[in-house]
């Protein structure tokens, strides 16, 4: 079975210190691309901190040829907050910038996506996102030709459900606005795999795969960042997800994102090489006839 796996940013980047030190890789471009064609990867993340930071070594174009002569194809970029803010206010200053990198990027390397949604955590009313949201598709439809997914997750304090991101891409009817679902997120919001069905095709843009385990720990920014677990280490119905995930229609890259302490200690090419080993293991237990 053919099966195509992203290494998300977070998956391969190594020992970064999300959210409270260096996120950008130490592991420099043209390894990464290389590891990714050695253990058949369809393509990888860039975290925006991590772009800046490779900017300042190669151009756009130098990052499109060297993950196209890698024989890469998917290539995620991520992450866009406060796009729904009103305009004037400096996170929507700061977000505007951001936006601007992540869409000249998109357009330069062909990015198969561009991920958003409210890690930030900044208040907003569902009106008001769906509102922005199609307003974010519309300029970008106008910059680049890869889609928006607006990522379901618990953290988002104003749309932590899936009938609430349903009603907000929906809402928008944008053709190149759609969602990202991490099988982490719904296992931690006790989403069950056929509970996907009511999302229609057409906005079922991008899937990550990411296990864990039911019981929360106290602290659940650090779980999130640090302890999640390879498909198929966890609790979570992995194969379950895919099934139904495929069942209605997704066909494209099966994302890998872990952020875990223990990944990160690895060596680049045993990380690698797990990623691709436990993803593809479950991806073939959900399709098997």
């Amino acid at each position: 079975m053919s099966v195509d796996i992203l290494g998300a940013y977070w998956t391969t980047a190594g020992p970064v210190q999300i959210r409270t030190g260096r996120e950008w890789s130490l592991f420099d471009w043209p390894d990464r691309c290389a590891e990714a064609k050695r253990v058949g990867m369809s393509g990888l993340g860039i975290w925006h901190t991590d772009l800046e930071h490779l900017l300042e070594r190669y151009s756009l174009a130098e990052i499109k040829q060297i993950f196209d002569d890698s024989g890469l194809r998917d290539l995620e970029l991520e992450f866009l907050n406060d796009w729904f803010v009103p305009p004037g206010d400096e996170k929507r200053v700061a977000s505007d910038g951001q936006r601007d990198l992540l869409f000249e990027a998109a357009a330069a390397l062909d990015a198969h996506h561009i991920k958003i949604g409210n890690l930030a955590r900044s208040p907003a009313t569902v009106e008001r996102l769906t509102e922005a949201f199609g307003e974010l598709c519309a300029d970008a439809a106008n910059r680049h030709g890869a889609p928006l997914t607006y990522e379901l997750m618990p953290f988002d304090i104003n749309a932590a459900s899936l009938e609430a991101v349903l009603r907000i891409v929906g809402g928008a009817a944008a053709p190149n606005g759609g969602i990202a679902i991490d099988t982490w997120h719904l296992g931690k919001m006790h989403i069950a795999p056929d509970e996907l069905r009511a999302i229609p095709p057409e906005y079922m843009t991008y899937v990550e795969l990411s296990d864990g385990m039911q019981e929360n720990m106290p602290d659940h920014s650090q779980e999130t960042t640090r302890f999640r677990r390879l498909p198929g280490e966890g609790e979570f119905d992995i194969p379950g997800y895919v099934r139904v995930l495929a069942d209605i229609g997704y066909t494209g890259p099966w994302g890998v994102e872990v952020l875990s302490d223990a990944l990160r200690e690895l060596p680049m090419p045993e990380m690698f090489q797990r990623t691709v080993d436990t993803a593809v293991d479950q991806i073939e237990k959900g399709l098997k006839p």
